[in-house]
């Protein structure tokens, strides 16, 4: 093959082109209008991003989750399974078989070395991700588990949806803390960033600080007449912002448990809030169709970011905390410039509900994931779509960016997840088909005789 190389480089380099997507920067940089070629039938005008379709399971899958190193995916599916893909080849490399119904979701630990999955059969299982064997079955739950939380040291599991918060030592399988207190189903649990304290939120209208050395409870956070959504811990930990269903969300200090703020504005239910990445920032998404901005040290609203016109049910800060991005019912996605009240961004392109939207890690791209069956790629520096994700035949619920953001994951009610590529310059396309050392004498063989 070398020697056909070095003594016939233009057949070569023409028999490339071929095969180039019509528009392609290497078909657009270097197709000459050689007329005497022709080739049937022709190729696509431009590569799909999608580099594997991830099947096996025979159920929805209800989340993908890339490992710490991005080199695996864990899917967590109604076929009552975890799999395990490897994102190189796209192969299934281990099946975790035990669980005997729906699995919710599926979580790595900090290392990698661990995956928990939470499922409808009352359990969380604890798996080695090295051999997909189980290493433990977490019963105590007396009902089904939507959702877990590794600390962030790896060494404790939360685990909520009952009226309780358990807590798991990974190493022994042992429940250290059973977190009762709550008189209502518990919504959602966060650890501190310091891995001190739990918060959780509850339909029983409160939140809930616990010491996860004691298991004791340390404080109950009250002032919401309603159902709270989430409760989410502010960066240096310092404060606990709650959505509820009361239209409101509320500060609390955690050193003391007592409300420090209320947020107040929005007319309809509050179905998320999130600080920006150094804390100085609130964003509120709610059914009235706004997200709202506040300023944590004073508790004042600070911006009204308006234009949706159905429910947003998410907003997410960019990793700068420049950016908003929210999704909604309106099948758009909206971008916001945080330093004012103006929209910078209307993301159409989705035919139905937007269910999430996620940034990159360079915060150069943002994925939105849409019950419209696709996961659309958009440049944030411009707001222009850069790449339709098209494969899967149902709902998309989550996309998510591998640590390196050169790979996007989705999760879909059609039975699979699908391992899209973001290798290439033009997103659309997989790596391009030569080096780029390689194309810089091409022009040179293209006019020689």
């Amino acid at each position: 093959m070398k020697s056909i190389i070095e003594m016939a480089p233009l057949q070569v380099y023409y028999s490339g082109l071929l095969f180039a997507p019509g528009s392609s920067l290497i078909r657009l940089g270097y197709w000459k209008n050689i007329s005497w070629v022709t080739m049937e039938p022709k190729v696509v005008d431009v590569w799909s991003s999608l580099i594997q379709t991830l099947e096996g399971h025979t159920g929805n899958v209800n989340s993908a989750v890339f490992s710490p190193n991005g080199k695996l995916v864990a899917s967590a599916s109604s076929d009552a399974t975890v799999r395990l893909w490897d994102t190189s080849t796209g192969k299934q490399c281990k099946v975790l078989e035990g669980h005997t119904n729906y699995v919710n979701s599926a979580v790595f630990s900090p290392d990698g070395t661990l995956i928990a999955s939470a499922s409808d059969d009352n359990t969380v299982r604890l798996w080695d991700t090295s051999t997909g064997k189980q290493c433990v079955v977490l019963r105590g739950h007396t009902t089904g588990v939507y959702s877990l939380v590794f600390s962030p040291d790896g060494t404790l599991i939360a685990v909520s949806l009952d009226n309780t918060v358990r807590l798991w030592d990974t190493s022994t399988g042992k429940q250290c803390g059973c977190l009762e207190g709550h008189t209502h189903l518990v919504r959602s649990a966060a650890f501190s960033r310091d891995g001190k304290l739990i918060a959780s939120a509850s339909l029983d209208k409160t939140v809930r600080l616990w010491d996860t050395s004691t298991g004791k409870q340390c404080g109950v956070l009250q002032g919401h007449p309603r159902r709270v959504n989430s409760a989410v811990f502010s960066p240096d930990g310092k404060l606990i912002a709650s959505a509820s269903e009361d239209k409101t969300v509320r500060l609390w200090d955690t050193s003391t448990g007592k409300q420090c703020g209320v947020l107040e504005g929005h007319t309809d239910d509050v179905r998320s809030a999130v600080f920006s990445p150094d804390g100085t920032l609130i964003a509120s998404a709610s059914f009235d169709k706004t997200v709202r901005l506040w300023d944590t040290s004073t508790g004042k609203q600070c911006r009204v970011l308006e234009g949706h016109t159905s429910w947003v049910i998410s907003a997410v800060f960019s990793p700068d905390g420049k950016l908003v991005a929210s999704a909604s019912g309106d099948t758009t996605v909206r971008l916001w410039d945080t330093s004012r009240e103006k929209q910078c961004g209307i993301l159409e392109g989705h035919t139905s509900d937007v269910n999430s939207a996620v940034f990159s890690p360079d915060e150069k791209l943002l994925a939105s994931a849409s019950e419209g069956t696709t996961v659309i790629l958009w440049d944030t520096s411009t707001g222009k779509q850069c790449g339709i994700l098209e494969g899967h035949t149902n709902s998309v619920h989550s996309a998510v960016f591998s640590p390196d953001g050169m790979l996007i994951a989705s999760a879909s009610s059609d039975n699979s997840s699908h391992l899209l590529t973001l290798l290439s310059s033009q997103v659309r396309a997989p790596l391009d088909l030569f080096p780029i050392h390689e194309l810089i004498h091409w022009p040179v063989y293209l006019g020689a005789s």
